[in-house]
């Protein structure tokens, strides 16, 4: 178990200053440090995704008894993937702290200048993505590890597949930070977006207790009454930020495709009165899709 927690902790921060010096080293590319740290903190959060999601998918699709089949990869992949919770709470920060920096920014002029004060910043804007992964350091770790008993390994199987969605999140903010709103890229991975957050993670306890229900021949709407009342209160604790981020999503989708329309019909009014309306120097002035989500 040891040796996986430190495996885990030497795998993500180590890819992720490989991916940091990678793209500043390369020759096509010799990206700056703040550009570097971003996407590789991105790059980094889409893999764990498709490691998390696979192991799930090997998971649950091992077990025919959801509640008493076990599979090695279960807590293996626990105690691997804790560290990462750890690492990204750091590579979170590391991104607020340069995005501000980024040429063009909005927010570039009320930058912090000094540690101190970013920390506070960063800690006040992301808040509940901090206390989200503490909570998945402090007590999804030892529920899923110790209080499980070695039971229900099939329903952690699906909970780790819910990362499905993050590699879309990823690129849309990716997208976002360097103003690329007006490509097609940007809408079809918004949609996309949408559509695996909602299955994904919306979806996913409601999922839970069906499959719950249907293993103990009860109606859905009978087991919330049937599973002990921590299990109600973590699934309810769980699912909140989850619908909150969501909402987040929806509202920046609708803001993207509104804009979209006034872009396209003030382009007509100009075209129409023979008079070209000045354009911004980077050709767009798209609003964001997608909130500042992070990716888990």
């Amino acid at each position: 178990m040891l040796t996986i927690l430190a495996a885990g902790s030497v795998f993500f921060p180590g890819l992720f200053l490989l991916s940091k010096q990678c793209l500043k080293s390369i020759p096509a590319l010799r990206w700056s440090e703040g550009d570097a740290v971003i996407v590789s903190a991105r790059l980094v959060s889409s893999i764990q995704a498709v490691m998390a999601s696979s192991a799930g998918y090997i998971i649950a699709s091992s077990c025919d008894d959801i509640i008493e089949d076990q599979h090695w990869l279960t807590s293996s992949y626990i105690m691997f993937a804790v560290p990462y919770f750890v690492y990204d709470i750091y590579a979170m920060f590391m991104c607020y702290w340069y995005k501000l920096r980024v040429k063009g920014h909005e927010e570039a002029s009320a930058a912090p200048q000094h540690v101190a004060s970013a920390l506070t910043s960063y800690l006040r804007r992301e808040f509940l993505m901090v206390l989200h992964h503490v909570v998945m350091v402090t007590v999804c770790f030892p529920v899923s590890v110790f209080v499980r008993q070695g039971k229900g390994d099939y329903f952690q199987g699906i909970m780790f597949m819910a990362e499905l969605s993050t590699p879309s999140v990823c690129l849309g903010k990716i997208l976002i930070q360097y103003k690329q709103q007006h490509t097609l890229l940007h809408k079809v991975n918004g949609a996309l977006m949408l559509i695996t957050f909602f299955i994904c993670r919306v979806l996913l306890f409601p999922y839970l207790y069906y499959a719950y229900g249907r293993y103990a021949s009860i109606p859905f709407h009978l087991v919330p009454l049937s599973v002990p009342w921590h299990t109600n209160l973590g699934a309810a604790l769980l699912m909140a930020p989850q619908l909150y981020w969501f909402y987040l999503i929806c509202r920046g989708a609708l803001r993207l495709f509104m804009g979209t329309s006034r872009s396209q019909r003030r382009r007509a009014a100009t075209t129409d009165g023979g008079a070209a309306a000045a354009q911004p120097a980077n050709g767009f002035r798209v609003p964001s899709a997608e909130p500042d989500l992070a990716t888990h």
